[in-house]
């Protein structure tokens, strides 16, 4: 497993490279969004840990340009930075971030952020809970979901999706009228418990909700069950 470092403090990688080892990860480091960029696109790792403040182009920007390109879209993309006021955090997952991690930060909590993203780092890791009945094409309205292919159909355009986003949807619409908990999308989803990281569920539920819903304020697909969570209508 390859791990891409960003982050324009040296101490910073090296200390994230002293713990990725540790568990024998293979790490590469950038000090900036174009290095970040370019070794994204060559040697595709694994999964990217990624600084916001960077010189040239900000993480963000470099977050927005892996998920553009279909040979780096699938990538997990952990955002750790100093930035932690909610409306970041909302722009990094809107952007495509499978995880925000704010500094000053634990090393062990990045570590379990890490080893829970290299879990679901493929679509077959994400999607090995599901049956071979529940992995069929999902047909409901004018949605449609190929498991295996991971594409998802909109009135017959297809709509692209990030991993984390094509992993609940898939998730919910597997099991139409279930009501899922916030904590259980955590723990399927992200692979951990954390109560207060939520808020991360409600953030991907409603960017899912804008591609594929056609008016998300009054959605058809994904309904919210106050005070409990979320569930797929089948109709």
């Amino acid at each position: 497993m390859q791990v891409l470092v960003v982050d324009d403090e040296p101490k910073i990688c090296e200390l994230i490279r002293y713990n990725l080892e540790r568990y024998h990860y293979g790490v590469i480091t950038a000090f900036d969004g174009i290095s970040a960029l370019e070794l994204a696109c060559r040697l595709r790792p694994n999964l990217i840990i990624l600084d916001i403040m960077l010189p040239g182009i900000d993480g963000l920007e470099v977050c927005r340009e892996i998920r553009r390109s279909p040979e780096t879209a699938a990538i997990p993309i952990i955002i750790l930075t100093a930035r932690g006021q909610e409306i970041d955090k909302i722009l990094g997952f809107e952007l495509g971030a499978d995880d925000y991690v704010t500094k000053p930060f634990s090393p062990r909590e990045l570590m379990a952020r890490v080893k829970a993203q290299v879990r679901r780092s493929t679509t077959a890791t994400s999607q090995a809970a599901f049956t071979q009945e529940q992995r069929k094409e999902i047909h409901v309205g004018d949605l449609v979901i190929n498991p295996d292919r991971f594409e998802v159909f909109l009135g017959g355009q297809e709509i692209r999706l990030s991993r984390k986003e094509f992993s609940l949807l898939l998730l919910m619409a597997s099991h139409p009228g279930q009501i899922f908990t916030r904590d259980q999308l955590m723990s399927v989803i992200w692979g951990y418990d954390s109560v207060d990281e939520t808020r991360t569920v409600d953030v991907h539920i409603r960017y899912l909700r804008r591609k594929i819903e056609r008016d998300p304020s009054h959605p058809k697909y994904i309904e919210t069950i106050r005070g409990l969570g979320y569930r797929f209508k089948n109709g």
